[in-house]
């Protein structure tokens, strides 16, 4: 169980600090693929970052903690400040853009072989690296070859080769189906499901693709302008979302047989500068009322597993409110 406490994740700038996470507090089953879903800005990828440990200048943990749920070499709990030792071998990361992220001049032997603790016997190496990029469907020949001779396709199962490799027990993607087609897509999120189905691990997946989290994930994390709005098992939350930014969302997912136009959610983020009251989606929301542009909510448990941060989720929206189409 991966447990995160209140984690707040600032970035230091000119004018002072910005939450780009403001008190997350969620627990992660083991075993089980998280989707992470919400607009751009909103502060998917710097979730990632701060449970990868990856806290580097300007960005700061400001507050709060995560909890692995596994020990280090000593025998002690892993944290969000021990979380580095543990790279590589129990918890991995595959990056936006990762299809450019293989050092472009070395040859992706040497670049399996680089990796920090590996045995030492090269030759060991990159024959358990052959045999196991064959399991995935990649060519031994592949290991010869620049990033640059790969197909996108290749390059990107070649980046979860590399994260999955050590077996670890957490797998962070960071919007891992980007820039490809349809169909590698597909096969990309097929790789990572079977993969985590043989290794029993967890993986914690951003997309901003709705369709993607309903076919891959097990659990949703709703995140809108840094905060957890909605969170709970992926078939609750798709047939029946408590928050409107999350039906909005689901809303416009295309669905075979309805042609009907989809409608973008109208309005835009508010700016994370400043004093922020009440709900932050307010401006936005067809059913906001005065309580909600003065008093915040906060995430509660609604149903059985499934949380909610809104006055009214698991309710009948207040009078005057727009009902929704």
């Amino acid at each position: 169980m991966i447990r995160l406490n209140n984690v707040v994740a600032s970035y230091r700038t000119g004018r002072g600090s910005i939450n780009a996470v403001d008190g997350v507090t969620i627990e992660i089953p083991d075993g089980c693929i998280l989707g992470v879903a919400g607009e751009s800005g909103c502060g998917k990828s710097t979730l990632m970052k701060v449970l990868y440990g990856d806290i580097l200048s300007p960005m700061t943990l400001a507050s709060g903690s995560i909890e692995y749920g596994f020990v280090d070499r000593r025998g002690a709990p892993v944290t969000s400040h021990t979380v580095q030792q543990e790279w590589f071998r129990r918890v991995s990361y595959v990056p936006q853009s990762s299809m450019n992220s293989l050092n472009p001049v070395i040859r992706i032997s040497q670049q399996f072989i680089d990796f920090p603790g590996n045995d030492p016997d090269k030759r060991r190496v990159l024959e358990q690296v052959r045999a196991y990029i064959g399991k995935l469907g990649l060519p031994a020949e592949a290991l010869d070859a620049y990033p640059h001779q790969l197909s996108g396709g290749m390059r990107q199962r070649m980046m979860i080769a590399m994260a999955t490799f050590f077996q670890p027990e957490l797998i962070l993607a960071d919007e891992p189906t980007t820039a490809l087609d349809v169909v590698v897509q597909k096969e990309i999120l097929m790789l990572l499901m079977e993969l985590q189905e043989e290794m029993g691990n967890t993986i914690v997946l951003v997309s901003h693709d709705m369709g993607v989290h309903y076919q891959v994930t097990h659990r949703m994390l709703i995140m809108y302008a840094a905060k957890a709005v909605e969170y709970g098992d992926s078939d609750s939350v798709f047939e029946a979302p408590l928050h409107p930014y999350t039906r909005m969302l689901i809303s416009s997912l295309p669905t075979i047989g309805d042609d009907r136009a989809r409608d973008g959610i109208p309005g835009r983020p508010p700016s994370l500068w400043g004093e922020l009251r009440g709900c932050r989606f307010a401006d936005r929301c067809p059913f906001a009322t005065d309580r909600c542009r003065v008093e915040e909510p906060v995430l509660v448990e609604h149903r059985p597993g499934h949380f909610a941060a809104c006055h009214y989720a698991g309710a009948e929206m207040p009078s005057g409110g727009v009902q929704w189409q």
